[in-house]
């Protein structure tokens, strides 16, 4: 999504550590129109493969599925971080290690909202050595439900991740593609 490319270039900031800052319009300060644009693609791509079901991980995932849902017209289910008081002990879960916050936690969906009958679409914000993915995937699996794909804002693709599970034969269609990042000029290359 040429868009996508033009708003990294423009609003973006690289991080040591390979971390790419898009806050100002994605993860944390929501360009609304322009997510909802994102979202119109995602859901072109998907218009053909009978989705019923949006699944994704707390919580910068969730504004792309949102807008994915509203014009595939399916609900979104997302992944908890952390086990609260009204979700029941009857929950899928996986391990899931976080790249961006170096830390290791338990990606929790309650068994009432994914089931053998649906097609799920997964949807995050960011690839990049595919761990949410995975942690997701496996909720899928144990659900019974179908995965059908792979929706990602932005895929840091000199990790690898994306890559990895396409190897796998999983399909993956990302958004914008980063090839190379370095902080010291602020250098994007993307994949075409």
């Amino acid at each position: 999504m040429k868009a996508l490319e033009d708003k990294i270039h423009k609003e973006g900031k690289v991080l040591p550590g390979n971390i790419l800052k898009v806050d100002c319009f994605l993860n944390h300060c929501i360009d609304v129109p322009f997510l909802m644009e994102m979202g119109k693609e995602i859901a072109e791509l998907y218009k053909e493969d009978n989705v019923n079901k949006i699944l994704t991980i707390e919580t910068s995932g969730i504004p792309i599925a949102f807008a994915a849902a509203q014009y595939m017209n399916v609900p979104v289910v997302f992944a908890k971080k952390n086990k609260s008081g009204n979700i029941s002990d009857d929950v899928y879960s996986s391990r899931v290690t976080s790249y961006t916050k170096k830390n290791v936690y338990d990606a929790i969906v309650s068994k009432e909202f994914l089931s053998s009958d649906d097609n799920v679409l997964i949807i995050d914000d960011f690839l990049a050595k595919g761990n949410a993915l995975t942690g997701l995937m496996d909720i899928i699996s144990q659900s019974g439900a179908t995965l059908i794909g792979c929706a990602i804002a932005i895929e840091k693709g000199f990790q690898g991740g994306g890559d990895e599970l396409r190897a796998k034969g999983i399909r993956v269609d990302s958004l914008a593609i980063v090839e190379e990042m370095t902080e010291d000029v602020f250098s994007l290359s993307f994949r075409r």
